[in-house]
């Protein structure tokens, strides 16, 4: 099998220009051998051609599961370096690309399908705009399409990109709060959107969930989410349409309130007023501010007639020195 022999010094340079004219070959492992590197090539002749030397030699094979990581694998550096977060939703992969890269895009779609081959469409990721929340994205390969259908913790979860948000990055986090549910519990969850936190909670435990949110295609879809995934529901899920600020101030208290709150939206007040045993608050906060951020809900806390106990955990980056963060409120006592 054909491979570049290089010397060490150069190995990095060499390393870009093939992954530059996409012959590096990802299905086996580069080895290294005194002074020299060798690197797996998928096209023998076209890499002699670009004055490299080309000997035959066996090279590993890599474990299926390892033939890509990650796009570092794939693209240049000068790429790489530009390029902003990768998510994969269902069969649609978003991602930022400045517009000094819009040039690359063919490359750049191609390593993303060698990466994740279910993708069928690939978009671009713009701001986040309107009163719901909702990124701009644009189409910049395959299907002229935004909904896919995303799996998840056991469940299915109906997107559509367009007209709703969504993160699958929150998976961890919402195995994690379901873990922490106890089956029998009446639990609150305002800010629903296409209830990615009911739908795993309820799988896992038999409980009864309310679900506010205001956006309608959310709510549309919440309701076909519920149908996709009744078979394997333990839980009961009624869903509200309507804002939370007019909405939970009708409601009773719940045993659990999860919060997935939105950036710039304070609702600790309101929530916790519905809180009669746990709150999860979810804020986006500065480093050096997470401390204030705890005593703040202590003092809220108190100002209802509450005793609480608060742990803030950090759940994602978010931007430098500011995180998003889930403040994890026991309240021990109403006086």
């Amino acid at each position: 099998m054909a491979a570049v022999r290089v010397e060490k010094r150069r190995a990095k340079e060499v390393l870009e220009i093939l992954k530059e004219r996409n012959l590096l070959d990802g299905r086996r492992k580069p080895i290294r051998e005194g002074d020299y590197v060798f690197f797996p090539v998928t096209n023998g002749e076209l890499a002699r051609s670009l004055g490299l030397d080309v000997i035959n030699v066996e090279l590993p094979m890599r474990p299926e599961r390892q033939i890509y990581k990650n796009l570092t694998d794939l693209l240049p550096g000068d790429i790489v370096e530009g390029l902003g977060r990768l998510d994969v939703i269902g069969d649609i992969a978003v991602i930022t690309i400045p517009e000094e890269l819009m040039d690359r895009v063919d490359v750049i779609a191609q390593a993303i399908r060698k990466l994740y081959p279910q993708v069928k469409v690939i978009a671009r990721r713009g701001f986040h705009e309107g009163k719901y929340r909702v990124r701009r994205l644009e189409v910049i390969w395959g299907e002229d399409r935004l909904e896919t259908i995303h799996k998840e913790n056991g469940v299915l979860i109906k997107v559509d990109l367009a007209s709703v948000f969504f993160n699958p990055r929150m998976k961890g986090e919402r195995y994690r709060i379901a873990q922490l549910v106890r089956d029998g519990e009446k639990i609150l969850l305002p800010f629903a959107g296409v209830l990615p936190y009911a739908l795993v909670i309820a799988r896992m435990r038999k409980v009864k969930i309310t679900a506010v949110e205001l956006n309608p295609r959310a709510v549309e879809l919440a309701y076909e989410n519920i149908e996709l995934n009744k078979r394997w529901l333990k839980g009961e899920i009624e869903v509200i349409q309507g804002d939370v600020f007019k909405v939970l101030p009708e409601l009773p208290e719940f045993d659990r309130v999860v919060s997935p709150t939105p950036k710039g939206v304070d609702a600790l007040s309101l929530t916790l007023s519905k809180a009669k045993s746990y709150l999860h608050y979810y804020d986006f906060v500065h480093e050096d501010e997470i401390e204030a951020f705890k005593e703040r809900i202590i003092r809220e806390c108190r100002r209802q007639g509450k005793e609480c106990s608060v742990r803030v955990k950090r759940i994602a980056d978010y931007k430098p020195h500011v995180y998003k963060v889930c403040a994890d409120v026991e309240v021990k006592q109403n006086r």
